[in-house]
């Protein structure tokens, strides 16, 4: 008889979206578009606020 802990018996879900990456491209573009325009750290600011907005809607579309 098969241990009911073991991995094997486990139901599998499927790997969950990554929303880090569109955080991480929040910042960077901030920045740079906030350099652009002399501005760096409001970029920085507005481009995580973005990322974070992207990550959370990510977020909420996965685990549906």
């Amino acid at each position: 008889m098969a241990d009911p802990t073991s991995r094997d018996t486990l139901p599998h879900k499927d790997p969950s979206a990554a929303g880090g990456f569109l955080v991480a491209l929040g910042m960077l573009g901030g920045v740079g578009v906030g350099f652009a325009i002399g501005q760096a750290t409001p970029g920085f600011l507005v481009g995580t606020a973005i990322g974070v907005a992207a990550a959370v809607l990510v977020w909420l579309k996965d685990r549906r």
